[in-house]
Formats: C-alpha cells, sequence, structure tokens
C-alpha cells in the first residue's frame, strides 16, 4: 500500500511507530537547516521534519519539493518540541521525522494559491477546477453536499421510497424552457431530448403502483445563466400516491429539519408556516418571501382614495394601487442615494418612486405640498414610520407596485444588514394561480405547470372566462428568500387533463403528440398522487452560505454555458455530423 495512514489521522498515540504518508506538498518552511513541509490529503494536514543530522540525503532530497508536488513519505512519529505544538490541527502535537521519501509526481506552479482567503476570478477557478477544488472550502462543501444527499436517502429509504432511475435519452416534451436536443444517428431526423425534470416519468410509476417514489436526478434546460441557474442542475424529486397536500408537508419537514439537524445541528421547529400566495404577495411583494426582517409592504389605497395628488390619484382612476415600505433609519439618505433608488425602481418596472421622509415629528418631501395633513398623519400611521423613518412609496398597477417594492425591500435590508445569517426562515407558499395571462399570444398558460390540479371547489370556473381566479393545488418551500422545492397534487383524470390542455391552446392532437403516452396510461386506473422536487443546488448553499450554486457543484459551466476547463461545447468534426445526418449552417 501506498500509506499506512491518512494526513489527518496520527496523534500522540502513534508516537513511536513508524507510519507511511502519502498527499501534496502544501506548504515548506525552511528553518536554518531544518526542513518542515506540511503533506496534505482529503483527510488533514500533517507536518514532516527533514533533520541532516539524522538523514543528510533525505534532506537534500527535500530541497527538490515544491507546492503541490505528490509525495510519499516514511518516517517515525514524535512529540512536537514544546511551543510548536498547533492546535488548530487535529495532528497538531505531532510530527514525522522523514526516513525515506518518494516523489511520485512533480506538479508545475499552481495557477493559484489554495488559500480560501484569496480573491481568484470565475475563470480562473472553473478553468483549473481540479486546483480549485483542492482549496479547503470546497472541498469541505462537497463532502457537506454528499453528507446531504446521504441523509435524504437514508430518510426517505426509512420512509419506503423505492429509488428509481429515469431516462435520460427521451421525447421532447416543452415545460417551458427550452430543451437540449440530441440526434438519432439510427433514426436519421429524429431528435432525443434530455429531460428538464423527470415529470411525467414519476406519474407513469405511480400508475405503475410503485406508490412512494424518488430519484437525485441530473435535469436540463437550455436557458439564460445567471448565479442560481446552471443548464444541468440536480434535485431530489420525490411522488406518492394516495395522499394530500398533508402528507407531502409532513413528510418534506421530516425530511428538511432531519438535514439540518445533520448537517449544521440546528433545530428547526415544525410544523413550517404557510402563507397563501395572495398574503406573501401583499406582505413582500414576492412569492419567494425572506421573513427575517421586518419592512412589510403597506397598502396607502384606502387613506389616499380621495387624493388630490394627481399621479396618486389617476393610479387609483385606472384600477391601480398605492402601496409602500418603511425604510427604518433611511431619512438621512443622501439626495444622490436617493436618486439611486429611485432609478432602482425605475428599473424594476415602475413609472417612479414617492418618498416621505419623518422627521422632528412628520412627514416631508418634494410633494408633501400635494397632501392634506389629515392624509400625512395617516400615511405615518398606517407606516408606522418614527423619527428618522423614510416611506417609500410607489403608484401603479398592482403586480408592479407589488413586484418593484418586493425588490427594493431586499436591496435595503442587504445594504443595511438587516438580515440575521444565521437565521433560518422556512415558508410554504401554498393557493397559487393555476394558470397565468400570456398577454402577448393572447391566451392562458400554466403557473406551474399543466399536470397541476386546481382546488375542487374552482373546478367550476374552468368552464368559464375568469381563469385567473382558478386556484392550483401546488405548493413551493421558500428558505430565506429562495425557492428551494416545487410541488402539486397531480391531474389524474384523462378528461380532466384534456380539459386543462385545451384551456392553454393544445388541441386534442397537439397533446396526444406531446403527452400521449401519459394519457393513454391514465385510463388504466391512476391513482390519486402528488409530488415536490427539490433543488439540491440551491439548497446545498444554505449551509456553505455561498453566493453562487457553482460552489456546491463539482464540475459546473459560466454563464455562457461554457466549461473553460474541457471547452465544452465544442466543434465536432465532419463525419461525426454526417453519422448523424446533419449539415453546418453558413
Amino acid at each position: 500500500m501506498l500509506r499506512t495512514h491518512t494526513c489527518g489521522e496520527l496523534n500522540k498515540k502513534n508516537i513511536g511507530k513508524e507510519a507511511t504518508l502519502a498527499g501534496w506538498v502544501h506548504k515548506r518552511r525552511d528553518h536554518g537547516e531544518l526542513i518542515f513541509i506540511d503533506v496534505r490529503d482529503a483527510y488533514g494536514i500533517t507536518q514532516l521534519v527533514f533533520d541532516p543530522k539524522e538523514n543528510r540525503s533525505m534532506h537534500e532530497k527535500a530541497h527538490e519539493l515544491k507546492s503541490e508536488y505528490v509525495i510519499q513519505v516514511k518516517g517515525v512519529v514524535r512529540e512536537r518540541p514544546a511551543g510548536t505544538v498547533n492546535k488548530k490541527l487535529p495532528t497538531g502535537e505531532i510530527e514525522v521525522l522523514a526516513g525515506a521519501l518518494d516523489i511520485l509526481n512533480p506538479s508545475l506552479t499552481p495557477p493559484f494559491e489554495l488559500d480560501d482567503a484569496l480573491t481568484v476570478s470565475d475563470e480562473a477557478r472553473l478553468k483549473y477546477r481540479y486546483i480549485d477544488l483542492r482549496r479547503p472550502n470546497m472541498q469541505k462543501n462537497i463532502r457537506l453536499r454528499h453528507k446531504v444527499n446521504s441523509f435524504m436517502r437514508s430518510f426517505l429509504e426509512k420512509n419506503n421510497f423505492v429509488e428509481v432511475e429515469t431516462p435520460i435519452l427521451t421525447r421532447s416534451t416543452p415545460e417551458g424552457a427550452r430543451d437540449y436536443l440530441v440526434p438519432s444517428r439510427l433514426n436519421p431526423g429524429k431528435f432525443y431530448a434530455l429531460p428538464q425534470s423527470p415529470q411525467l416519468f414519476k406519474q407513469i410509476l405511480m400508475v405503475s403502483g410503485l406508490d412512494r417514489y424518488f430519484q437525485i436526478v441530473r435535469c436540463f434546460r437550455d436557458e439564460d445563466l445567471r448565479k442560481d441557474r446552471q443548464p444541468e442542475f440536480t434535485q431530489l424529486d420525490l411522488e406518492m400516491s394516495f395522499v394530500t397536500e398533508d402528507d407531502i408537508f409532513e413528510l418534506s419537514e421530516g425530511l428538511i429539519s432531519g438535514v439540518f439537524k445533520a448537517v449544521s445541528g440546528i433545530d428547526i421547529p415544525t410544523p413550517f408556516t404557510r402563507l397563501k400566495y395572495a398574503e406573501a404577495m401583499e406582505r413582500f411583494g414576492t412569492d419567494k418571501p425572506d421573513g427575517r426582517f421586518g419592512m412589510e409592504l403597506t397598502d396607502l389605497s384606502g387613506i389616499l382614495k380621495n387624493t388630490k395628488f394627481n399621479i396618486f390619484k389617476k393610479t387609483l382612476e385606472k384600477g391601480g394601487t398605492i402601496r409602500a415600505i418603511n425604510a427604518k433609519g433611511y431619512s438621512k439618505l443622501s439626495r444622490s442615494a436617493l436618486d439611486a433608488l429611485i432609478a432602482k425602481s425605475k428599473d424594476y418596472g415602475a413609472g417612479g418612486l414617492a418618498y416621505l421622509k419623518c422627521e422632528k415629528g412628520k412627514l416631508s418631501s418634494n410633494i408633501d405640498k400635494f397632501f392634506e395633513a389629515g392624509e400625512l398623519d395617516s400615511i405615518k400611521e398606517k407606516a408606522k414610520a418614527e423619527e428618522g423613518d423614510l416611506i417609500l412609496i410607489v403608484a401603479d398597477k398592482k403586480a408592479i407596485a407589488l413586484g418593484v417594492l418586493g425588490s427594493l425591500r431586499l436591496e435595503i435590508a442587504k445594504e443595511s444588514n438587516l438580515i440575521d445569517e444565521n437565521k433560518v426562515n422556512l415558508f410554504w407558499i401554498t393557493d397559487f394561480p393555476l394558470f397565468k395571462r400570456n398577454d402577448e399570444e393572447n391566451r392562458w398558460d400554466s403557473e406551474h405547470h399543466p399536470f397541476t390540479a386546481c382546488k375542487e371547489e374552482d373546478a367550476k370556473l374552468l368552464d368559464g372566462k375568469d381563469l385567473g381566479r382558478v386556484r392550483a393545488r401546488s405548493y413551493d418551500l421558500v428558505i430565506n428568500g429562495q425557492e428551494i422545492a416545487s410541488g402539486s397534487i397531480r391531474i389524474h383524470r384523462r378528461d380532466l387533463q384534456e380539459k386543462i390542455f385545451k384551456i392553454i391552446g393544445l388541441d386534442k392532437e397537439e397533446a396526444n403528440r406531446r403527452f400521449g403516452f401519459l394519457m393513454d396510461a391514465f385510463q388504466y386506473g391512476a391513482p390519486p398522487h402528488a409530488g415536490i422536487a427539490f433543488g439540491l443546488d440551491r439548497f446545498t448553499t444554505i449551509f456553505t452560505k455561498s453566493v453562487s450554486i457553482r460552489d456546491v457543484i463539482a464540475f459546473p459551466k459560466t454563464q455562457k454555458a461554457v466549461c473553460p476547463m474541457t471547452g465544452a461545447p465544442s466543434d465536432v468534426d465532419d463525419k461525426q455530423l454526417k453519422e448523424l445526418h446533419i449539415k453546418k449552417s453558413k
């Protein structure tokens, strides 16, 4: 064997014994004639000593060692001299006096140091990912992710779930994003699609009688990327038969609270808070609320219904709304900072942003002259404004006003350090709309996906024109303002599924072409079923406190979906294209 112990294993119990270690040269220190080498592997660091008085040839060979050389060392474990103990290391009480050294592989000078404190460009980190993954934080992240996955598998097995792999090469069934397509050599002109999710297969597994399915699965979406998106991502997928929302919530809460306890020692109380979609939007301006701080939205429409301020008056006459947030302690904001907030509000879609400062017991600004004293007092009371506060107001269509203030709320909270990063805040968001209006194409789209069931009491609305009132039996799990999981009670009857397809513009022929195999399965005794999928990349970042999901993925891609390390995507030669019956466009 190349080693008898790992580099994180030796301690005072091993003093006087011979050990063989293998790993990378982490650091080198020359102290007079003595040379100290820290050797590192996946388990820790051990200090090696090369003493010319003990072995002159080994000491001379140690001069060859440079950063990241791969070495094997044999030697005797001894106690470190008094005053040199490193209490930060499990091996800090001992060192190994080198008696034999073998350089297993030299190394070029790494493109960057393996120091978490150093800032390294994303391009360099991804190009030399094999070096980046050696950094302590990255090693910790990848191992933590394994721990999360391992707990989930164990938990689900104890709850009678069966892990089933579903196909990677399947047919194109668009679910909102573009598919990644794979040409078929054996079937010229036809294509497979990489799955955006295992949605249809997991439903068919319920029709198949498996009752409880799970899978830690790779999914693929060809969409524009950002810090929390990748073209290929991983989710924990669950599906269960003969269940209601409460069954999904109870199981998921046990799973999530169990992971928090196992990974970080945090006790998460259950049940999690439940918020209806409409309430989340009213209070936070988003369906992904962060409840770790206040600054909730306030509706000023009622108290300003008779306002003479023309902008607000016209907004209300057109059916719009007037909403506000109270930025605590922000009244001393400079004019340039206020202008920056106004510009941001316009970037988020608002026509403008009004403000009122609470100073010397009253509200004032460049628009206060347009309000009566009673109106200003009512605004102050409604917004719970105190000395030094700043009330920010948006008058616009309801969706715009809520969205803009929801975004400003988060931005101000981050700038003001209002968010307790050690706090964990969880919400179930329920009662989403089943449909959303697509004004560009003058039709209705599914808010979640077309296989989501509606509230039973809303089924009668499916035959009317007021489809915006139909509520879905869908649910999202939001942790610290991030959507971590999403799921729904599924449609399990063919007639209802056909009705939903028709509403979103799919006629029978088109629906059968895309989803015929699922519709056929529904005719053979499909049970009521439901499911949920957890985004493992986003979920893991909660524990690592990473800014980007790239920090918890071993081999991620850039925002242009490129892998700098491998050069993917790449050109292929004409012979391969010819076999696939593909021609390059000129």
